[in-house]
């Protein structure tokens, strides 16, 4: 958003689960910038209202994920799209969670990233981040990311055991409680898959129950969190479970339970 304002854009249009509609309806609203995001029907309404709340313009779709990125496309042929998964300006803005996490860390990198995927651009922006921060000399080696994606709708976890260079979309995706990464047709899979190899890294699938599990555990330990972060958290035991050696490992909650609270109930 700050290109945009940079660029003296005047009006965007975006497309999201919620959470990233919310980010760009916020930074519009810092900008001035005209903001219409599109959403599917069934998005949480505290999302929907927090997107509102800032002034932006809210286009709820009927359909899938997938149908709302295609109704928001058709507007971009006149509105600049601000998506957070075409956009290439997006993901230098994500970057900064790595600078963030190596700062945080005294200025060292963790042996293993384990995030959620769903179009991937915190994922992508990690592997950005620290790749970067190789490149100039501050670290010696990127760590080992680890996505996590649900049962439910799961086409790079997929692609990944079958050993695919890209995934293949899914016709059928069931509806999973972490909607922020249900997504049928990540844009960006083969880059997503090419991080995965080049890091050494894995694709982890959890089912509703470990994600339920998870939410009503973290819960337990004061952090309300919303369904999607319990995914990751989902994940990040799994791992744990089995990894063999001694090793840092980091993770992120990226949404509160407070966006989320109709679907938890």
């Amino acid at each position: 958003m700050s290109k945009m304002k940079e660029w003296g854009v005047r009006e965007v249009v975006e497309d999201s689960s919620g959470n990233a509609g919310s980010a760009i309806a916020a930074y519009s609203a810092k900008a001035r910038i005209e903001c219409k995001i599109y959403v599917p029907q069934g998005t949480s309404s505290e999302k929907t209202a927090q997107i509102q709340a800032y002034g932006a313009t809210l286009r709820k779709v009927r359909g899938s994920r997938e149908k709302t990125a295609e109704v928001a496309w058709e507007a971009a042929s006149r509105i600049p799209y601000a998506s957070h998964c075409w956009n290439p300006f997006f993901l230098h803005g994500t970057k900064s969670f790595a600078f963030e996490v190596w700062e945080q860390m005294g200025w060292k990198t963790p042996d293993v990233l384990v995030l959620p995927i769903g179009h991937g651009t915190l994922f992508l922006g990690a592997y950005i981040g620290f790749k970067e921060l190789r490149e100039a000399g501050m670290i010696k080696r990127i760590p080992r990311l680890v996505g996590v994606q649900s049962a439910f709708c799961a086409p790079l976890y997929r692609a990944f055991i079958k050993g695919w260079r890209e995934p293949r979309s899914i016709i059928e995706k069931q509806k999973t409680i972490a909607e922020g990464i249900g997504i049928a047709e990540p844009v960006r899979g083969r880059q997503i898959l090419e991080a995965i190899q080049r890091t050494d890294g894995e694709i982890l699938a959890v089912t509703e129950r470990e994600i339920r599990m998870a939410l009503k555990e973290m819960g337990r330990k004061g952090h309300f969190i919303e369904p999607t972060s319990a995914a990751t958290i989902a994940g990040l035991k799994k791992y744990l479970r089995k990894k063999r050696r001694r090793e840092t490992v980091v993770s992120t909650l990226t949404g509160t339970g407070l966006k989320s609270v109709g679907k938890m109930l």
